[in-house]
């Protein structure tokens, strides 16, 4: 059991738990204020994290460790659009940092299976990144008339 190895797929499960959870929260205003096709999008984004969260938490079963089950922060509740962009960009920039980072110490440690694992999620969290920062430009350069275009 490399406990360093453990560390670093436990601290991003609890990243992905906080993405879960703050995806959902959006999903659920959203969806409660007419924005009904954001919140679906952001719902469906939440659900790659939840499988992220569970090939994280197997790998950490595999390996002798216990998977967390706390969440790296608290959901943020009651924002506007913009700023739950905003956050949602600076968790997808954080995760994509965390990965390369714990990749790069997988390799290190000599677990080329974690470091694989790590690098299979960066894919989606680039993709993710890429689609809320286009939506987080088009809000801003477009205001209303794109926000028209997300009501249900």
């Amino acid at each position: 059991m490399n406990k360093k190895v453990i560390d670093l797929l436990n601290a991003a499960r609890s990243r992905e738990l906080l993405a879960i959870s703050q995806y959902m929260i959006e999903h659920y205003e959203l969806e409660d204020k007419g924005f009904g096709k954001l919140g679906d999008e952001i719902k469906a984004t939440a659900i790659v994290e939840m499988k992220h969260a569970e090939v994280l938490g197997e790998r950490i079963l595999f390996l002798g460790g216990t998977p967390t089950t706390k969440p790296d922060g608290e959901a943020k509740k009651g924002l506007s659009i913009e700023e739950m962009l905003d956050i949602n960009v600076k968790l997808e920039e954080e995760a994509i940092k965390m990965y390369n980072d714990s990749a790069k110490a997988c390799a290190d440690a000599g677990d080329m299976i974690s470091k694989q694992l790590f690098e299979s999620l960066l894919k989606d969290e680039e993709d993710h990144l890429d689609d809320f920062d286009t939506k987080k430009g088009l809000v801003k350069s477009m205001g209303d008339t794109y926000l028209v275009t997300l009501l249900d």
